[in-house]
Protein backbone atom coordinates (compact mmCIF):
# COMPACT_ATOMS: atom_id res chain seq x y z
CA UNK A 1 0.00 0.00 0.00
CA UNK A 2 2.91 2.36 0.62
CA UNK A 3 4.00 1.88 -2.98
CA UNK A 4 0.47 2.13 -4.41
CA UNK A 5 -0.42 5.31 -2.54
CA UNK A 6 2.94 7.07 -2.66
CA UNK A 7 1.81 9.74 -5.12
CA UNK A 8 -1.46 10.64 -3.33
CA UNK A 9 -0.70 10.01 0.35
CA UNK A 10 -0.30 13.05 2.62
CA UNK A 11 1.29 13.31 6.04
CA UNK A 12 -0.70 12.64 9.21
CA UNK A 13 -3.33 13.63 10.23
CA UNK A 14 -4.55 14.36 6.69
CA UNK A 15 -3.93 10.75 5.68
CA UNK A 16 -3.82 7.94 8.26
CA UNK A 17 -3.17 4.37 7.15
CA UNK A 18 -4.14 1.40 9.30
CA UNK A 19 -3.95 -2.36 8.85
CA UNK A 20 -7.16 -2.54 6.84
CA UNK A 21 -8.37 1.07 6.55
CA UNK A 22 -7.32 4.44 5.19
CA UNK A 23 -8.62 7.65 6.77
CA UNK A 24 -8.59 10.79 4.63
CA UNK A 25 -9.25 14.08 6.46
CA UNK A 26 -9.98 17.47 4.93
CA UNK A 27 -11.30 20.84 6.02
CA UNK A 28 -14.31 20.80 3.68
CA UNK A 29 -16.50 18.27 1.91
CA UNK A 30 -15.26 19.55 -1.45
CA UNK A 31 -11.67 18.73 -0.50
CA UNK A 32 -12.76 15.29 0.71
CA UNK A 33 -14.39 14.56 -2.65
CA UNK A 34 -11.32 15.79 -4.49
CA UNK A 35 -8.97 13.65 -2.37
CA UNK A 36 -11.21 10.61 -2.79
CA UNK A 37 -11.12 11.11 -6.55
CA UNK A 38 -7.31 11.25 -6.48
CA UNK A 39 -7.17 8.00 -4.46
CA UNK A 40 -9.71 6.33 -6.74
CA UNK A 41 -7.73 7.27 -9.83
CA UNK A 42 -4.40 6.15 -8.31
CA UNK A 43 -5.76 2.76 -7.17
CA UNK A 44 -7.89 1.93 -10.21
CA UNK A 45 -4.97 2.83 -12.46
CA UNK A 46 -3.18 -0.13 -10.81
CA UNK A 47 -6.10 -2.52 -11.22
CA UNK A 48 -7.62 -2.12 -7.74
CA UNK A 49 -11.14 -1.22 -6.59
CA UNK A 50 -12.21 0.65 -3.50
CA UNK A 51 -15.30 1.01 -1.31
CA UNK A 52 -15.65 4.14 0.75
CA UNK A 53 -17.20 4.81 4.15
CA UNK A 54 -17.92 8.53 4.41
CA UNK A 55 -17.88 10.09 7.89
CA UNK A 56 -18.76 13.75 8.40
CA UNK A 57 -18.70 15.80 11.61
CA UNK A 58 -20.48 19.13 12.03
CA UNK A 59 -18.57 22.36 12.61
CA UNK A 60 -19.70 22.41 16.24
CA UNK A 61 -17.32 19.50 16.87
CA UNK A 62 -20.04 17.38 18.44
CA UNK A 63 -18.88 13.92 19.47
CA UNK A 64 -21.64 12.25 17.47
CA UNK A 65 -20.83 11.88 13.80
CA UNK A 66 -22.99 10.54 11.02
CA UNK A 67 -21.64 7.38 9.42
CA UNK A 68 -23.05 6.09 6.14
CA UNK A 69 -21.92 2.54 5.37
CA UNK A 70 -22.99 0.33 2.52
CA UNK A 71 -22.59 -3.44 2.18
CA UNK A 72 -22.79 -4.92 -1.26
CA UNK A 73 -24.88 -8.07 -1.68
CA UNK A 74 -23.38 -11.00 -3.50
CA UNK A 75 -24.54 -11.77 -7.01
CA UNK A 76 -26.11 -15.06 -5.85
CA UNK A 77 -28.22 -13.18 -3.27
CA UNK A 78 -29.36 -10.67 -5.87
CA UNK A 79 -30.30 -13.47 -8.27
CA UNK A 80 -32.23 -15.24 -5.48
CA UNK A 81 -34.20 -12.05 -4.85
CA UNK A 82 -35.21 -11.93 -8.52
CA UNK A 83 -36.11 -15.65 -8.57
CA UNK A 84 -38.29 -15.31 -5.47
CA UNK A 85 -39.95 -12.23 -6.95
CA UNK A 86 -40.76 -14.14 -10.13
CA UNK A 87 -42.16 -16.93 -7.95
CA UNK A 88 -44.73 -14.47 -6.62
CA UNK A 89 -43.33 -13.65 -3.19
CA UNK A 90 -43.63 -10.16 -1.74
CA UNK A 91 -40.70 -7.89 -0.96
CA UNK A 92 -41.28 -8.28 2.79
CA UNK A 93 -41.30 -12.09 2.55
CA UNK A 94 -38.14 -12.09 0.45
CA UNK A 95 -36.40 -9.79 2.92
CA UNK A 96 -37.29 -11.97 5.89
CA UNK A 97 -36.21 -15.15 4.12
CA UNK A 98 -32.82 -13.81 3.01
CA UNK A 99 -32.21 -11.41 5.91
CA UNK A 100 -32.17 -8.35 3.67
CA UNK A 101 -33.96 -5.03 4.16
CA UNK A 102 -37.20 -4.54 2.28
CA UNK A 103 -35.90 -1.36 0.68
CA UNK A 104 -32.85 -3.22 -0.64
CA UNK A 105 -35.05 -5.96 -2.07
CA UNK A 106 -37.22 -3.36 -3.78
CA UNK A 107 -34.20 -1.56 -5.26
CA UNK A 108 -32.81 -4.79 -6.73
CA UNK A 109 -36.18 -5.73 -8.21
CA UNK A 110 -36.60 -2.28 -9.78
CA UNK A 111 -33.11 -2.47 -11.20
CA UNK A 112 -33.84 -5.88 -12.70
CA UNK A 113 -37.09 -4.65 -14.25
CA UNK A 114 -35.36 -1.64 -15.77
CA UNK A 115 -32.04 -3.12 -16.96
CA UNK A 116 -32.81 -6.87 -17.00
CA UNK A 117 -29.67 -7.54 -14.94
CA UNK A 118 -28.52 -7.58 -11.32
CA UNK A 119 -24.89 -6.84 -12.11
CA UNK A 120 -23.29 -3.60 -10.98
CA UNK A 121 -23.79 -0.91 -13.58
CA UNK A 122 -20.85 1.29 -14.57
CA UNK A 123 -20.70 4.33 -12.34
CA UNK A 124 -20.42 7.81 -13.71
CA UNK A 125 -17.26 9.58 -12.64
CA UNK A 126 -17.27 12.68 -10.48
CA UNK A 127 -17.74 15.85 -12.56
CA UNK A 128 -14.47 17.38 -13.67
CA UNK A 129 -13.57 20.71 -12.12
CA UNK A 130 -11.75 21.75 -15.28
CA UNK A 131 -13.86 22.08 -18.41
CA UNK A 132 -12.77 20.39 -21.67
CA UNK A 133 -11.76 23.82 -22.94
CA UNK A 134 -9.62 24.38 -19.84
CA UNK A 135 -7.99 20.96 -20.28
CA UNK A 136 -7.05 21.85 -23.85
CA UNK A 137 -5.66 25.20 -22.68
CA UNK A 138 -3.32 23.79 -20.02
CA UNK A 139 -2.30 20.87 -22.26
CA UNK A 140 -1.40 23.31 -25.03
CA UNK A 141 0.50 25.47 -22.54
CA UNK A 142 2.73 22.65 -21.25
CA UNK A 143 3.23 21.36 -24.80
CA UNK A 144 4.63 24.74 -25.84
CA UNK A 145 6.64 25.20 -22.61
CA UNK A 146 7.25 21.92 -20.71
CA UNK A 147 8.85 23.88 -17.84
CA UNK A 148 5.54 25.53 -16.92
CA UNK A 149 4.84 24.97 -13.21
CA UNK A 150 1.57 23.85 -11.67
CA UNK A 151 1.32 27.20 -9.91
CA UNK A 152 1.44 28.98 -13.28
CA UNK A 153 -1.40 26.77 -14.57
CA UNK A 154 -3.45 27.38 -11.42
CA UNK A 155 -3.09 31.13 -11.96
CA UNK A 156 -4.01 30.83 -15.64
CA UNK A 157 -7.19 28.93 -14.83
CA UNK A 158 -8.05 31.31 -11.99
CA UNK A 159 -7.85 34.24 -14.41
CA UNK A 160 -10.22 32.30 -16.66
CA UNK A 161 -12.68 31.87 -13.80
CA UNK A 162 -11.83 28.32 -12.65
CA UNK A 163 -10.39 27.78 -9.18
CA UNK A 164 -8.51 24.49 -8.74
CA UNK A 165 -5.63 23.10 -6.70
CA UNK A 166 -2.23 21.92 -7.86
CA UNK A 167 -3.30 18.30 -7.24
CA UNK A 168 -6.17 18.75 -9.70
CA UNK A 169 -3.71 20.09 -12.27
CA UNK A 170 -1.48 17.02 -11.79
CA UNK A 171 -4.39 14.59 -12.14
CA UNK A 172 -5.69 16.36 -15.24
CA UNK A 173 -2.33 16.37 -17.01
CA UNK A 174 -1.74 12.74 -16.00
CA UNK A 175 -5.00 11.75 -17.68
CA UNK A 176 -3.68 13.45 -20.82
CA UNK A 177 -0.58 11.23 -20.74
CA UNK A 178 1.72 13.87 -19.22
CA UNK A 179 3.70 13.53 -15.99
CA UNK A 180 6.35 15.49 -14.15
CA UNK A 181 9.90 14.15 -14.64
CA UNK A 182 13.45 15.33 -14.21
CA UNK A 183 14.80 16.84 -17.42
CA UNK A 184 17.33 14.63 -19.18
CA UNK A 185 20.85 15.95 -19.67
CA UNK A 186 21.90 15.78 -23.33
CA UNK A 187 24.78 17.29 -25.32
CA UNK A 188 24.19 20.83 -26.53
CA UNK A 189 23.43 20.63 -30.25
CA UNK A 190 23.25 23.89 -32.15
CA UNK A 191 21.27 24.11 -35.41
CA UNK A 192 24.47 23.77 -37.43
CA UNK A 193 25.22 20.47 -35.64
CA UNK A 194 21.72 19.14 -36.31
CA UNK A 195 21.97 19.98 -40.00
CA UNK A 196 25.39 18.35 -40.26
CA UNK A 197 24.20 15.12 -38.62
CA UNK A 198 21.09 14.97 -40.78
CA UNK A 199 23.17 15.55 -43.91
CA UNK A 200 25.56 12.75 -42.92
CA UNK A 201 22.67 10.32 -42.30
CA UNK A 202 21.06 11.06 -45.68
CA UNK A 203 24.35 10.71 -47.58
CA UNK A 204 25.03 7.25 -46.11
CA UNK A 205 21.45 6.01 -45.94
CA UNK A 206 21.87 3.49 -48.79
CA UNK A 207 25.46 2.41 -48.08
CA UNK A 208 25.95 -1.39 -48.25
CA UNK A 209 26.47 -3.28 -45.00
CA UNK A 210 30.05 -4.17 -45.95
CA UNK A 211 31.10 -0.52 -45.87
CA UNK A 212 30.18 -0.19 -42.20
CA UNK A 213 32.61 -2.98 -41.28
CA UNK A 214 35.44 -0.49 -41.89
CA UNK A 215 33.95 2.22 -39.63
CA UNK A 216 34.75 2.75 -35.96
CA UNK A 217 32.51 4.93 -33.74
CA UNK A 218 34.14 6.65 -30.78
CA UNK A 219 33.24 9.05 -27.99
CA UNK A 220 34.50 10.22 -24.63
CA UNK A 221 32.78 10.83 -21.30
CA UNK A 222 33.56 12.37 -17.93
CA UNK A 223 32.98 10.41 -14.72
CA UNK A 224 32.79 12.20 -11.39
CA UNK A 225 34.96 10.69 -8.67
CA UNK A 226 32.62 11.86 -5.90
CA UNK A 227 28.88 12.28 -6.02
CA UNK A 228 26.71 12.64 -9.09
CA UNK A 229 26.73 15.45 -11.60
CA UNK A 230 22.93 15.53 -11.92
CA UNK A 231 19.79 16.66 -10.12
CA UNK A 232 18.12 14.40 -7.60
CA UNK A 233 14.62 14.55 -6.10
CA UNK A 234 13.75 13.55 -2.55
CA UNK A 235 10.50 13.24 -0.64
CA UNK A 236 10.87 15.03 2.70
CA UNK A 237 8.94 16.90 5.35
CA UNK A 238 9.05 20.64 5.85
CA UNK A 239 12.16 22.00 7.62
CA UNK A 240 14.01 18.70 7.05
CA UNK A 241 16.04 19.81 4.04
CA UNK A 242 19.36 19.50 5.93
CA UNK A 243 18.79 15.97 7.23
CA UNK A 244 21.60 13.69 5.97
CA UNK A 245 19.09 11.48 4.17
CA UNK A 246 17.80 14.48 2.21
CA UNK A 247 21.14 15.92 1.10
CA UNK A 248 23.79 15.14 -1.51
CA UNK A 249 27.29 15.33 0.00
CA UNK A 250 29.89 17.32 -1.91
CA UNK A 251 33.60 18.03 -1.58
CA UNK A 252 35.70 21.02 -2.56
CA UNK A 253 36.53 21.33 -6.24
CA UNK A 254 34.15 18.46 -6.99
CA UNK A 255 36.56 15.72 -5.93
CA UNK A 256 38.01 15.50 -9.42
CA UNK A 257 36.99 13.40 -12.42
CA UNK A 258 38.42 11.09 -15.02
CA UNK A 259 37.94 11.08 -18.78
CA UNK A 260 37.16 7.78 -20.47
CA UNK A 261 37.36 7.07 -24.21
CA UNK A 262 35.38 4.25 -25.78
CA UNK A 263 34.49 2.95 -29.22
CA UNK A 264 32.61 0.24 -31.06
CA UNK A 265 32.60 -1.20 -34.55
CA UNK A 266 31.24 -4.22 -36.40
CA UNK A 267 33.79 -6.33 -34.49
CA UNK A 268 32.49 -5.23 -31.07
CA UNK A 269 33.24 -2.62 -28.36
CA UNK A 270 36.68 -1.29 -27.53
Amino acid sequence: MDQLSEEVRQESPWTMMFADDIVICSESSEQVEENLERWRFALERRGMKYKRHLSTTSNSQTPNSTMAKTKELSKDTRNKIVDLHQAGKTESAIGKQLGVKKSTVGAIIRKWKTYKTTDNLPRSEAPRKISPRGVKMITRTVSKNPRTTRGDLVNDLQRAGTKVTKATISNTLRRQGLKSCSARRVPLLKPVHVRARLKFAREHLDDPEEDWENVIWSDETKIELFGKNSTCRVWRRKNAELHPKNTIPTVKHGGGNIMLWGCFSAKGPG
